[in-house]
């Protein structure tokens, strides 16, 4: 029994020394691997006859707010402050980059889906927090044909937020250069023919919504749930031509819409840029003292274990001391886990500070647009519903001279 007494202390020593021999290895095992691949933009280089240029509608993305917090766990942060300025940012730069294709007619940052335009994009965002970010986007086109729906996502590079390339593009430049180059690549794969059919729908569902029961006639739906044409309107048809003319208005709004978004995505790309630089140091830091703080808890833990073992089975004193030693060891060891933990927090507070301070400097400014001394107010989403209800307006006047009470 005496030899089965000096032994047994020595087996949780030893694994003291494994445990803490283990923490040593696997602080230095953890890399990261990132890709700075650029994806570059597929141009379109040869001429599109104008009437093959589709138009194309980028709506206000999703935030995915709702869904972010459902989802969230003790250690997901989620800023809605921040997720509501990205839902008007992304869509800005998506254009720009749409834009560079040189493949579409009109590149155009819509409120909503509801919008008059031969190709729309929807938009959610999955996960933003600097470091990463993902995606969901929606293609569709007027005749409700899916182009497609993917996911799409990146992990940044530390270089991307290096103050030197300040100038360079976003982080997740990427993620918009694939998107449009899936669009690209569907759409070559239609036939000119249904490109037609679908600027001619766009025009008629708009022409719908201002006199459903004159155009009902020339648009159905299909088996698979798409619009189709059922009849084409005389060219000439005088009601036709006042809907275009009415649909030029809109188009003139939606262009100072643009001047709005424009102004808000650059008035947000430095603050955002900021914000990201150091939500990306956060999460980074974040991340690695919740390892190793869930490292020193595992090891604190079994090292007190041990203590307390090596102290109660023992009689020898120098042993019993031994086994006290290590209960302090243990002790210590989980309280700097816990200090960690602590550290962690003010990680957590410090991007909360980060996002208040975000939201302050990008707050959009409210546009006011007058026509027929009318002023549109609030949202953006708002005036332009506001917008429509004016142009239904104009056109009960333009087409039975009467205005509505």
């Amino acid at each position: 029994m005496q030899h089965m007494n000096k032994s047994n202390p020595a087996k949780p020593l030893s694994l003291i020394c494994l445990s803490i021999g283990m923490l040593t290895l696997t602080g230095c095992a953890s890399t990261t691997i990132k890709t700075t691949e650029v994806v570059p933009i597929v141009q379109q280089h040869n001429e599109i006859a104008e009437e093959l240029l589709l138009d194309v509608g980028i709506a206000i993305f999703n935030p995915g707010i709702e869904e972010a917090l459902e989802q969230a766990d003790e250690d997901t942060i989620v800023f809605a402050e921040i997720r509501n300025a990205e839902a008007r940012y992304f869509p800005q730069l998506m254009a720009d980059t749409i834009q560079k294709s040189s493949a579409w007619g009109a590149v155009r940052v819509v409120p909503n889906n509801k919008a008059a335009v031969d190709v729309v994009l929807q938009g959610k965002i999955l996960h933003s927090d600097g470091e990463s970010m993902k995606i969901n986007m929606v293609v569709k086109d007027a005749s409700g044909r899916l182009w497609f729906s993917k996911d799409y996502q990146a992990i940044a590079s530390r270089y991307s937020y290096d103050d030197k390339r300040k100038t360079q593009a976003d982080a997740f430049q990427n993620i918009y250069n694939e998107i449009s180059n899936d669009m690209l690549s569907y759409k070559k794969s239609l036939q000119n023919k249904q490109i037609l059919d679908v600027r001619t729908i766009t025009e008629l569902k708009f022409a719908q919504s201002f006199a459903p029961e004159t155009f009902k006639k020339h648009l159905s739906t299909n088996a698979k749930g798409q619009t189709v044409i059922s009849q084409l309107p005389a060219q000439n048809d005088p009601m036709l031509n006042r809907i275009r003319q009415i649909r030029e208005r809109d188009y003139l709004f939606i262009d100072t819409l643009q001047e709005y978004y424009s102004t808000f995505a650059k008035d947000m790309e430095q603050p955002y840029w900021r914000w990201r630089q150091e939500s990306y140091q956060e999460v980074m830091a974040l991340r690695s003292l919740d390892k190793s703080s869930d490292r020193r808890m595992a090891v604190g833990a079994a090292t007190l274990v041990a203590g307390i073992l090596s102290a109660a089975k023992s009689s020898n004193r120098i042993v019993r001391t031994s086994g006290t030693a290590t209960m302090a060891a243990g002790g210590y060891i989980i309280k700097s886990a816990i200090d960690q933990d602590n550290e962690s927090k003010i990680h957590v507070e410090a991007l909360q500070e980060l996002g208040d301070s975000l939201e302050a400097s990008i707050e959009p400014n409210v546009i006011e647009l007058e026509d027929r001394s009318v002023t549109l107010s609030g949202t953006v989403d708002n005036q332009y519903k506001q917008w429509r209800e004016i142009l239904r307006e104009i056109y009960r006047i333009d087409t039975t001279g009467q205005v509505s009470q």
